[in-house]
């Protein structure tokens, strides 16, 4: 894999290069990097698909920390800001200590929940290149996704009206960059255009 020649580099040429990495099982999303002019993980990138020299580059459009390290300080300000956490629609029933989903509730959060938010897709949308200050990118939007399908949390309505923005939602173009550089195979355009469609029907 990519990784590991980035590693090898590491240990026998430059120890000075950096780069993120921890599990090397395409789970964590900290090895997010543009291989090959394209964005992906590079535990999972195996450098016999790359013809010719194996270019790699940060993740596009961040503020580079160091060598393969990007920035990405906003993203996180902008996930922490959807409030990526299950908030109580109500007590739980009385003897039990969960909050139970049908097979079919559980169902919907597929394609969602699987996201690594290693930023791959945000990195690769243009309109988040232009206007990633206010828009939320893909990534984020995937894991409002998520909380607006997750049958147990009861601040939906909040959730939609908190991105019904001009900016944090409606800057995507349906590109599909994001959808094509998801390493998870995710489909994130999917993911906004399912929460544009339930702003509509909200009214």
């Amino acid at each position: 894999m990519v990784l590991d020649g980035l590693i090898a580099i590491k240990n026998t040429i430059d120890p000075t290069l950096t780069f993120r990495r921890s599990c090397r099982e395409g789970v964590c999303g900290s090895c997010a990097m543009n291989i090959d002019g394209t964005n992906t993980l590079a535990c999972t990138k195996p450098m016999a698909e790359v013809k010719g020299p194996v270019r790699v580059f940060p993740l596009p459009h961040c503020r580079v920390v160091r060598d393969l390290v990007p920035d990405l300080s906003n993203a996180y300000r902008q996930l922490a800001s959807i409030q990526p956490w299950l908030q109580e629609a109500s007590k739980v029933e009385k003897g039990s200590r969960e909050r139970l989903q049908s097979p079919k509730e559980r169902a919907m959060l597929d394609g969602s929940y699987e996201c690594i938010l290693c930023f791959c897709c945000s990195t690769s949308c243009p309109s988040y290149w232009w206007n990633g200050e206010k828009y939320l990118g893909p990534a984020v939007l995937l894991q409002a996704y998520r909380w607006l399908m997750d049958s147990r949390d009861g601040a939906r309505r909040a959730r939609l009206l908190k991105i019904a923005d001009p900016f944090k939602l409606y800057r995507c173009h349906t590109i599909m960059n994001c959808t094509k550089a998801c390493p998870k195979g995710l489909n994130p355009a999917k993911a906004i255009a399912e929460i544009k469609k339930q702003l509509v029907a909200e009214g």
